[in-house]
Order: C-alpha cells, then sequence, then structure tokens
C-alpha cells in the first residue's frame, strides 16, 4: 500500500503542475530535415546500434526539449550539440513531428552478460534446457518490473510508473518521454548519467534524485524491464 502511495502522490504532484506547450510540426518536412539524422538513430527513427536511443513515436513535446537543450549547451554531447546548434526553431518542431509519427520497433529479449565462469555454455539454448544466463535475465526483468511498478519506498527509489506511465508510454504535455521498446543500452547509459550527474538537465534534477539511490544493479534491470515493454 505505501508503495501504491509513493507512486500515486508523485503522479498527483506532476498532474498539478503546468502543461508545457509546444508546437506541432510538419511531418514530411520533418521527414527530409531528419535525413542527417539517419546514421545513427535509423530512417524511420529506430536505431540499429544500441547505445544510439529510438526516437520513433516519442513524444513531441521531449524531443522539441532535448534537440532545444543540446543546442542551448544545457545538454551536452559532442555529436548532437554541434548538429542541434545548426537547427531553427522550426527545423525542431518539424523534425520532432516526424519522429513522433513513426512507429517504434520491439527488441530481442536481452542477452546477461558473458564472463561469467559459472554460466552454462550457449549451445544448451537449443536443447530444451535453461542456462544460467537466461535465467539471470528473467530474474532481472522480475527485478525492474517490480522497480518500475513500486519503486522502494525505504530507500527512497520512486517508481518510474509516476511519471512513464505503466506501458512506458511517458506523458505528452509534461514532456516526459516515452520509455516503452527502448534499447537497454541506451537506457543503462541514461541512468547511470542521471547518477553520477553527467546529465541533469530535467526538472529540478529530478532523475539524479531518484537514480543516485539506485544500484547498477538495479539500473540494469529496470532498462531490460523498459526494453521489452510494447
Amino acid at each position: 500500500m505505501k508503495k501504491k502511495l509513493l507512486a500515486l502522490s508523485l503522479t498527483l504532484a506532476f498532474a498539478g503542475s503546468s502543461s508545457i506547450v509546444h508546437s506541432e510540426g510538419n511531418i514530411n518536412a520533418g521527414k527530409e530535415k531528419a535525413a542527417s539524422c539517419a546514421g545513427c538513430h535509423g530512417e524511420n527513427g529506430n536505431s540499429m546500434v544500441g547505445t544510439f536511443p529510438k526516437l520513433a513515436q516519442q513524444h513531441s513535446s521531449y524531443l522539441q526539449k532535448q534537440l532545444h537543450a543540446f543546442k542551448d549547451g544545457s545538454r551536452n554531447n559532442p555529436i548532437m550539440s554541434p548538429m542541434a546548434m545548426a537547427l531553427t526553431d522550426d527545423d525542431i518542431v518539424d523534425i520532432a513531428a516526424y519522429y513522433a509519427a513513426q512507429k517504434i520497433s520491439a527488441n530481442a529479449l536481452p542477452v546477461a552478460d558473458a564472463g561469467n565462469e559459472d554460466e552454462k555454455p550457449a549451445s544448451e539454448a537449443g536443447t530444451g534446457k535453461t542456462t544460467d544466463a537466461e535465467n539471470t535475465v528473467q530474474k532481472l526483468l522480475a527485478q525492474g518490473s517490480d522497480l518500475y511498478r513500486n519503486g522502494d519506498i525505504g530507500r527512497e527509489v520512486s517508481a518510474c510508473i509516476a511519471c512513464h506511465g505503466p506501458s512506458g508510454e511517458g506523458n505528452k504535455p509534461a514532456a516526459f518521454p516515452a520509455l516503452k521498446s527502448q534499447h537497454a543500452d541506451y537506457l543503462i547509459k541514461a541512468l547511470s548519467d542521471f547518477k553520477s550527474g553527467a546529465r541533469s538537465n530535467n526538472p529540478d534534477n529530478m532523475m539524479h534524485m531518484i537514480a543516485k539511490k539506485m544500484t547498477d544493479e538495479e539500473i540494469k534491470a529496470v532498462a531490460y524491464r523498459i526494453s521489452m515493454m510494447k
């Protein structure tokens, strides 16, 4: 009950804040303007590299916010910052509209890190036997599911569901990002950056306050679970 109240209180707090107003852009124009983004993020916003985020089906409000952050320097990235500097406000609106209109792709089940000496060989995967690696992934998914929905009230780790929704759909008016089907590797890096303070362009540094209380295992578990949401 306490866990549910924590998630509810956060939801009500954000519901009471003023909504962020964002413009709606031209999807066709955005497609043309996003051509240079395809090398990292894919032609339709579904990047093929796990460390580059998927942009497909992301809220236009969030995409606009992040592009402006790259442009004004409040969020630094050696690749994105110079690219955003060249964009006009209309460009940002159109590009955001294009990616928001695309459909995000599903991910394959995460694979446990290699290097565990006790881990059974991958050759058992087709024998009907469950390997230690598969068991590890399933445990992480279960742990991540609990953290996403309930948080950890004892350590003041807020439930992700409060801002990002039951299925990782996010909150467009508040510019809280959709997370579902995002690459696990990218999510792990993002949470680790929030934890270390390397990334801080969010309201009241909220994500840092949450992530700094999470262990590396919890970050991986939540990232794995979110990557499986559809």
